[in-house]
C-alpha cells in the first residue's frame, strides 16, 4: 500500500491505495476486465493504515483494489467543521475521493463507526455501491444502551456519564483480543495511526459527539426494502463495543443475520485472515461474492462498460 493525500471538499485525507500488480498490467494490456474495487471504512479512534494488513490481502486473493481512508478527523486527516460535520458530508467525501483514485463503484467494508458510513454511502449512492460487509457496526442505536454492573452503579448519580464510561471499559476490554496472532505486526499496523489520534484528540471529539447522536435505523430498513445491494453483517462473537443486541437489532432490520467470528470488536485487526477466509471457504461469503458479481455485471451493462468495470 502506497500512503498518499488528497484534497477532500476543502481538507487534506490521508489514504492508501492496494492492488494486484498483475491483473491491473493485463487490464492496461486489454487482456482482462478492470478489478473490482472496494473501500475499507475504519471505526472510530482508527485510521485507514491500520486495516493495511487484511486490505493487502484482499488485494492478493480476489485481486481487488482496495481503497483505505482516514476519515476526517482520524489518521492524520483533516477534521471537518462543525456546521459541516455530518454521515452525508463523510459519505460525499468518499465518494469524491472515489472518483480521485478512479473507482467508480466499490464493495463497502465498513467496521463499528464505518460500517455507519457505508450504509450511509449506500443510501445517497446506491449506484456506486456493489455491496456492504458489514462488522459490528455503529448504524442502528442499539450500541448506545448500555447494560451491566458498571451503568447500574453510575446510572443514579450520573445517568449522562454511566453509558460513555460503559463504552470506554469495553473498549479496554477489547484490547486483549489485539495481541491474539502475530504481535509485532499488529503494532506495527495499529500504533501509527494511534498516535496521530492521540496527538489530535480534539479532533475526534467532535466526530464521538456525531456518533452517539446517530440513529440510522431507517436507512438501513430502506436498504433492506431496495433489496439489490448485497449485505453480510459479520460479528466478534466476544464484542462488548457494538454487543449482541446490536447485532439482533440489525438483523432485524436488515434481514440478514449476523456470521459470527472468533474475537471481540477489531477482530479484522489482530486476525486480518478472517475477511478473506470468510469470503472464500464460507457459504455465506462465497454467496455475498457471487451477488456482487451479479451486480457488478448488471451495473456494468447499465453502464455501457464491462462487466468486469469496478
Amino acid at each position: 500500500m502506497v500512503p498518499a493525500v488528497a484534497e477532500i471538499g476543502g481538507g487534506r485525507w490521508r489514504y492508501a491505495l492496494s492492488g494486484n500488480a498483475l491483473r491491473s498490467m493485463e487490464r492496461d494490456h486489454g487482456r482482462g476486465p478492470e478489478p473490482l474495487a472496494a473501500v475499507s471504512l475504519h471505526g472510530y479512534f482508527a485510521g485507514g493504515g491500520m486495516y493495511w494488513r487484511e486490505s493487502a490481502r484482499l488485494a492478493d486473493a480476489f485481486g481487488w483494489r482496495v481503497l483505505n481512508p482516514s476519515l476526517p478527523g482520524f489518521g492524520g486527516s483533516d477534521q471537518l467543521a462543525w456546521p459541516d460535520l455530518s454521515m452525508g458530508a463523510i459519505a460525499r467525501g468518499v465518494a469524491e475521493l472515489m472518483d480521485r483514485v478512479g473507482i467508480e463503484r466499490a464493495i463497502l467494508l465498513g467496521h463499528s463507526m464505518g460500517g455507519a458510513v457505508a450504509v450511509q454511502f449506500a443510501t445517497d449512492f446506491p449506484e456506486r455501491t456493489l455491496g456492504i460487509i458489514y462488522r459490528d457496526g455503529a448504524a442502528t442505536g442499539a450500541w448506545k444502551h448500555r447494560y451491566g454492573p458498571l451503568v447500574d452503579v453510575m446510572r443514579p448519580a450520573f445517568p449522562d456519564l454511566a453509558g460513555i464510561a460503559d463504552i470506554a471499559l469495553a473498549a479496554v476490554m477489547d484490547v486483549p483480543d489485539l495481541v491474539v496472532g502475530r504481535l509485532r505486526s499488529t503494532i506495527r499496523s495499529v500504533l501509527p495511526d494511534a498516535r496521530r489520534n492521540v496527538r489530535t484528540l480534539a479532533r475526534t471529539v467532535p466526530v464521538g459527539a456525531l456518533l452517539l447522536a446517530c440513529e440510522m435505523t431507517a436507512e438501513v430498513d430502506r436498504l433492506s426494502e431496495m433489496g439489490d445491494i448485497p449485505l453480510l453483517p459479520v460479528w466478534g462473537c466476544f464484542d462488548r463495543i457494538a454487543h449482541g443486541r446490536c447485532a439482533e437489532e440489525f438483523a432485524q432490520h436488515s434481514g440478514e443475520p449476523p456470521l459470527w467470528v472468533l474475537g471481540g470488536h477489531s477482530w479484522m485487526l489482530s486476525r486480518p485472515n478472517t475477511q478473506v477466509d470468510l469470503l472464500r471457504y464460507h457459504p455465506r461469503g462465497e454467496a455475498f461474492l457471487a451477488r456482487v458479481a451479479e451486480r457488478a455485471e448488471s451495473l456494468g451493462r447499465e453502464a455501457g462498460r464491462p462487466p468486469g468495470k469496478s
